[in-house]
This record gives C-alpha cells, sequence and structure tokens, in this order.
C-alpha cells in the first residue's frame, strides 16, 4: 500500500483550516499589559510637596488696601478710577512709599472673567514693579449645587 503526499486532491483544499489562531497574540498581549502595569509605578517619579488645603478667607477691608479692577475692555481702575497702566505704577509706588508705619498695602486684583490674561498681568508686573509684597484676586464664591 503506498500514500502518494506530494499530489493532493482538490477535495483536500477545503478541509484546510484558514482562520487566524489568535491565542497566542492574546496571551502574548496579556503578559504585556502586566508587565507594564508593573513597571510603570517603578518608572513615574513625583516630586514630594506639600500643597496648600482650599479655603476661604474672608477679606478685611483696611483703609490701605488698594483694589484694581480691570474690566472685559481691559480698562484698569485704581480705586474705582481709570488709569493707565503707566499711571497704575507710579501711583502704586507712592503708595508704596507713603508708609511709615510698616501696613504695607494689600492690592486685591479685581478682574473680569473674560478679559485676556495678559491685561490681569500688565497689573501683576506694576505691583511686583512696586514692590508690592502681598497680592490677591478677588472672585466670586463657587455656587453650592443645591
Amino acid at each position: 500500500m503506498a500514500l502518494d503526499v506530494q499530489h493532493s486532491l482538490e477535495e483536500d483544499t477545503a478541509d484546510l483550516n484558514t482562520s487566524i489562531n489568535v491565542v497566542p497574540l492574546v496571551d502574548v498581549m496579556l503578559v504585556m499589559l502586566v508587565i507594564f502595569l508593573i513597571t510603570i509605578p517603578v518608572v513615574v517619579q513625583n516630586i514630594p510637596l506639600d500643597l496648600p488645603n482650599q479655603r476661604n478667607i474672608v477679606t478685611e477691608t483696611k483703609p490701605e488696601n488698594i483694589v484694581i479692577a480691570v474690566d472685559r475692555n481691559e480698562q484698569v481702575y485704581f480705586n474705582n478710577m481709570p488709569v493707565d497702566y503707566g499711571q497704575l505704577r507710579d501711583r502704586l509706588i507712592e503708595r508704596q512709599k507713603a508708609v511709615t508705619d510698616g501696613n504695607f498695602p494689600e492690592v486685591h486684583i479685581r478682574a473680569d472673567k473674560s478679559v485676556r490674561f495678559e491685561a490681569v498681568g500688565r497689573v501683576i508686573l506694576a505691583c511686583q514693579q512696586a514692590a508690592i509684597v502681598k497680592v490677591g484676586f478677588i472672585t466670586l464664591p463657587v455656587a453650592s449645587g443645591g
């Protein structure tokens, strides 16, 4: 009895399994996933910081405090009086030099939420040039969801 392996019949091609076996692919992917899940926390380094907690501080109105407002058209107001950026710096320097008792003025910035950051940045720069130590932002409290 002889067997011819080199010449196959046409009916034999229909019996071939032409589907792809994905089990080894899934096994390799699961192993790689486990490796990445183990090694990523080791690779990522965090700088240890002591971050501040959020708290609501009530603004104390003092006579030496300065309120600077910036409207949506980038107009600056120094204690409710419109000023230029150059005048703002000069007025801040004058107020800083006028202090004799050590109660340096605080600057409270009120800015419209649609104003460009550049306009607020100019106000902060003027405060920095005038050597103002305390600068704060006045905002509306967050509405409670109830």
